[in-house]
């Protein structure tokens, strides 16, 4: 089957705001999913790298290994099963309890499946960092927890944004399966749109099209900030060159 361009057109300008509509709900999942799937991951992979020291009473070490375990077990199984899956059975299994609705559903859900893959991205950043200076930090008194916040976060992050802000573009479209809820995203207005008039060769190809809009703008508002940080990093460095150049 061909397309038919010009209806493709008009039904876009048509259905503009019904797109619109089910754009920005897709931006807000992919939005609020990346950020509060980092908490998560930065909670969740701080947790699985917290090294296990000799010293540490029977108590702590239990705790550490504890925590390891049921970290370890949150990721196998939302990194393991379909993000469609994890929605239907959460989003209905806790709705008699909570009786939640579809989009508040939806934004838990998006972000505790993004909090495991990112749990991984910073527990990689994180292992990236040189063990010496998690040493130095406890050399001059500071705690674990303060080592991971003031030395060794800021680094992994630094070191895994394009992982991170890739799975901001990975949100983008994975906030599709949400539509299985009935969470009127971009996906679920568009088979509205499809099932009214039964020309779903047209209309799923101005979807294809907003999405690759949404996802190519999101990649290159990654790329600037990218760049902005390795500038800065650069100036840094120059700055710090001349100080001790002239001291």
């Amino acid at each position: 089957m061909s397309i038919d361009w010009s209806y493709a057109w008009r039904a876009l300008v048509k259905n503009w705001p019904m797109f619109w509509y089910g754009m920005k709900v897709t931006i807000e999942f992919a939005l609020v999913g990346t950020v509060f799937g980092f908490l998560i991951g930065l909670v969740v992979g701080a947790i699985r790298s917290v090294p296990i020291d000799p010293l540490d009473s029977p108590l702590i070490k239990g705790l550490k290994k504890f925590g390891r375990w049921i970290t370890g077990l949150y990721i196998w199984v939302f990194r393991g099963t379909p993000m469609m899956i994890q929605a239907c059975f959460i989003y209905y299994l806790l709705r008699p309890v909570i009786h939640w609705g579809p989009i508040t559903a939806g934004f838990v859900i998006i972000s505790i499946n993004t909090g495991a893959y990112m749990a991984e991205i910073l527990r990689s950043g994180i292992q990236s960092v040189d063990p010496g200076q998690l040493e130095a930090c406890k050399a001059i008194g500071m705690s674990n927890f303060q080592a991971m916040v003031y030395v060794i976060f800021p680094q992994a992050i630094k070191n895994t944004f394009p992982a991170i802000g890739n799975q901001l573009v990975v949100n983008l479209k994975d906030s599709c399966m949400m539509n299985v809820i009935s969470v009127t995203e971009l996906f679920f207005q568009s088979s509205s749109i499809a099932g009214s008039n039964m020309r779903f060769v047209e209309i799923y190809f101005d979807t294809a099209i907003l999405y690759l809009i949404l996802t190519t703008a999101a990649t290159w508002l990654l790329n600037l900030i990218e760049r902005r940080m390795s500038q800065d990093e650069d100036t840094a460095k120059k700055k710090k060159f001349f100080m001790e150049m002239s001291a």
